[in-house]
């Protein structure tokens, strides 16, 4: 279990069992929408972070692991990189990928040979100059016209813009959640502290019961 729902602190709730005769008890579970994270000074200087890709199909518990040494610590790769739904905003293996872009384009016709945009490819003059860079999103019919001194005319280039399929968009897309920022080990004892003072609950609230126990209001009593 990730060592980050030990840091959360209980709420309980009415029960809602349906053979609960007493209609004063509740149940105690974990406040998950008390979220932590990385403050923002942290998060937004890239001196207390280093750069990763993802390999293969690995999950942010392998690279705690890997990078940490604690596999539980899974949730401080996921906040440094401010994921919310690991379903969502991590790379999938490439089967389950498949199947969703399948699914999505409802056939390997429309996924492999239908065009999402189209994208400029790299024009040099006989310098080697680059002219235009590739990559750039432009309409199908895009040309562009440039002075080359080495041919000491002026240049008109046509057909430049490349099909770029569905396929290929949404694998960029997948790909590009391959790259993530890992804090470094040596500032974790800063991000533990911090959550440490977050996560416990303050005095003022007509639910406090504790720093880590608050208590919902029964409304079965005014049902």
């Amino acid at each position: 279990m990730s060592s980050y729902f030990r840091n959360l602190p209980n709420f309980d709730y009415v029960s809602r069992d349906a053979g609960q005769k007493n209609i004063s008890d509740y149940v105690e579970v974990k406040n998950i929408f008390k979220r932590g994270k990385i403050r923002e000074d942290i998060l937004g200087n890239l001196m207390f972070f280093t750069k990763y890709q993802i390999i293969g199909d690995e999950r942010p518990d392998n690279i705690a692991y890997k990078i940490y040494k604690d596999a539980s610590l899974d949730w401080i790769v996921l906040l440094s990189n401010n994921i919310v739904n690991v379903h969502s905003e991590w790379p999938v293996k490439q089967t389950v990928f498949d199947r969703l872009m399948l699914d999505k384009y409802g056939s390997y016709e429309n996924l492999y040979n239908g065009v999402h945009h189209w994208e400029t490819t790299e024009i040099r003059n006989t310098a080697g100059v680059v002219i235009m860079n590739a990559g750039i999103r432009v309409p199908q019919n895009f040309s562009i016209t440039y002075f080359d001194p080495g041919r000491g005319e002026e240049m008109i280039s046509e057909g430049v813009a490349r099909p770029v399929t569905y396929y290929e968009w949404e694998s960029q897309k997948e790909n590009d959640k391959r790259n993530i920022n890992l804090l470094k080990p040596k500032y974790l004892g800063i991000v533990f502290d911090d959550i440490e003072r977050f996560m416990p609950y303050k005095k003022g609230s007509s639910q406090y019961v504790s720093r880590t126990l608050k208590r919902g209001d029964n409304i079965r009593l005014f049902e």
